[in-house]
C-alpha cells in the first residue's frame, strides 16, 4: 500500500504541465503505480478547463488575422535534418519483478556505478533536457547514504525496498519530497536493498569530506 504521495502543488504544476522535467519524470513514475494520485491529476486538469471556460474572452487586436495570412504567406525556411537516431543502450539490471517505470522510456539509464561499500547509484539522461539532474540510487541491505542536505528540491520515489530517514517509513510506491530545510540520512532495512528514482535540483549538501568530494566529482 502507497502511504506517501506528491504535495498538491507538485500535483497541481504536474497536471498544467509547468514542472521541469526531472521532476515530472519522478512524479510521472509514481502515477504509474498510484491510481489516488491519478485521480488527483485527473480533477486537476478538469477544473483548470472549467476555469478556462468561464474566462472572459479577450479581444484581438485589430490587425491578428493579417498577420497571420502573411505568416502563412512567407517564404518556408528549412527545418534542419533531425538528429539520427540510436537504439538505447541497455539498461542495468533491477530485481525481479521490478519494472522500469514508463516514464522513463525515453531517457537514457547507465549502468549502475559504486557510489560507496553497499551502494550504486545510475545516471538517467533525458534527451529533451539534458541539464536535468535524475538519478537512481541503489543502496544495499542495512547500508546507508551518508548524512546531507539539499541546495533545492529533491524528490525521490521508491521503486523496491524501503528507507528509513528519521522523519518516517518509505516503501514500494512511496514518494518523497526534501528540500534545503531537511537534514537526513536515508537508512534501509535489514530484509532487503533499496532503489529509489530521484531528481535533485541544487545538488545534495554531504556532511562528510570524503561523501562530499565524491557527490561533487560524479553529478550529484
Amino acid at each position: 500500500m502507497i502511504d506517501r504521495h506528491p504535495h498538491d502543488e507538485l500535483v497541481l504544476a504536474y497536471a498544467a504541465g509547468t514542472l521541469p522535467s526531472g521532476p515530472a519524470v519522478v512524479v510521472g513514475a509514481h502515477l504509474e503505480g498510484c491510481a489516488h494520485c491519478r485521480e488527483r491529476v485527473r480533477l486537476a486538469r478538469s477544473v483548470g478547463g472549467a476555469l478556462l471556460d468561464e474566462m472572459e474572452p479577450v479581444p484581438l487586436k485589430v490587425d491578428a488575422l493579417a498577420r497571420v495570412l502573411a505568416e502563412i504567406d512567407a517564404p518556408a525556411t528549412v527545418a534542419p535534418a533531425p538528429a539520427p537516431v540510436t537504439a538505447p543502450a541497455a539498461r542495468p539490471p533491477l530485481p525481479p519483478g521490478v519494472a522500469w517505470p514508463r516514464a522513463l522510456r525515453h531517457g537514457q539509464v547507465s549502468r549502475w556505478r559504486p557510489l560507496g561499500p553497499g551502494m550504486r547509484w545510475s545516471r538517467v539522461s533525458l534527451p529533451w533536457d539534458p541539464e536535468a539532474n535524475v538519478f537512481l540510487l541503489r543502496i544495499g541491505t542495512g547500508r546507508s547514504l551518508p548524512q546531507h542536505r539539499h541546495g533545492g528540491r529533491e524528490l525521490t520515489q521508491v521503486l523496491y525496498g524501503r528507507f528509513d530517514d528519521g522523519r518516517g517509513e518509505f516503501g514500494p510506491g512511496d514518494f518523497d519530497e526534501a528540500d534545503g530545510e531537511v537534514h537526513h540520512q536515508p537508512v534501509v532495512g535489514p530484509h532487503q536493498e533499496c532503489i529509489c528514482l530521484t531528481s535533485v535540483e541544487g545538488g545534495m549538501r554531504f556532511d562528510g569530506f570524503i561523501a562530499r568530494t565524491l557527490a561533487s566529482v560524479i553529478g550529484l
